[in-house]
């Protein structure tokens, strides 16, 4: 029997690659994005080069309970899903007195409410399986506060912190649970969040999105529960680690700047 994935933000970037690489290995797709035409040119070429079946759901998870919309849909449909990609979200830039609270709470949405809520809902099918692989897209933000991107920084840090206590929860069950932590990526982020001319994108090294989601893919595959591509992130999580927490809001401070 086939299985599938469930990639969320599946329209264009690190969810465009996820979807390929799963679909070259025979996994069914299903793929969530608010964007219903992009998710349809990526499922056409899909469809062209594998043999898998690909289904779409448009679907905001900005909105209050749209996880259960999306699992309730799924699952009276019977589709079973063995690997869940929690790649949706975005970053908003600017002060916290100064930015759209509507904006934000969409953040909050997206970014943390959404993926803890899937987690828990498809970690129980697949444990009851006893197969099932989560992959949760945090980020080297998840390492150091984020002035000027505060929600943005904080959300990552609760998915890295959630992604390895459910790991372990989970120990023994066949689940495992993967926060996949990449440096600055080109994956058009960067312009929604208004950071293209930040020091994240011009003074860090910025990742390839195929690269990225490859070694994603390898760890998820594997039951890692952290992942982190490129030496030169590991490297600056291990400087990080040892930091003064005055010295890392400094730094952190220095890489959302130049905006």
């Amino acid at each position: 029997m086939s299985k599938t994935a469930l990639i969320t933000g599946a329209t264009g970037g690190l969810g465009e690659v996820f979807a390929e690489l799963f679909a070259a290995d025979g996994i069914d797709l299903v793929l969530t994005a608010r964007n219903l035409p992009k998710m349809e040119k990526i499922a056409e070429r899909i469809r062209a080069k594998y043999d898998v079946k690909v289904e779409l759901i448009p679907q905001d998870l900005s909105v209050e309970s749209s996880a259960e919309i999306l699992y309730e849909d799924l699952s009276s449909r019977g589709f079973e899903i063995d690997f869940l990609v929690n790649n949706a979200g975005f970053g908003d830039f600017g002060r916290l007195i100064d930015i759209d609270w509507q904006r934000e709470r969409d953040l909050i949405g997206v970014n943390l409410i959404a993926p803890v809520r899937l987690t828990q809902l498809f970690a129980k099918d697949m444990v009851a399986r006893g197969f099932g692989r989560v992959l949760n897209v945090a980020s080297i933000a998840a390492w150091t506060p984020g002035p000027y991107m505060n929600g943005y920084f904080a959300s990552k840090a609760y998915v890295y912190s959630f992604s390895q206590s459910v790991h372990q929860e989970l120990k023994g069950t066949g689940v495992t649970v993967t926060a996949l932590c990449p440096g600055p990526t080109q994956t058009g982020f960067e312009k929604n969040a208004e950071m293209k001319n930040s020091n994240m994108f011009k003074a860090l090294k910025v990742m390839d999105a195929r690269f990225v989601a490859k070694v994603g893919y390898r760890d998820m595959m594997k039951g890692k529960p952290i992942s982190v591509p490129d030496w030169y992130y590991k490297v600056y999580k291990f400087i990080l680690r040892f930091a003064p927490e005055c010295l890392a809001r400094r730094i952190a401070a220095w890489v959302t700047a130049g905006k």
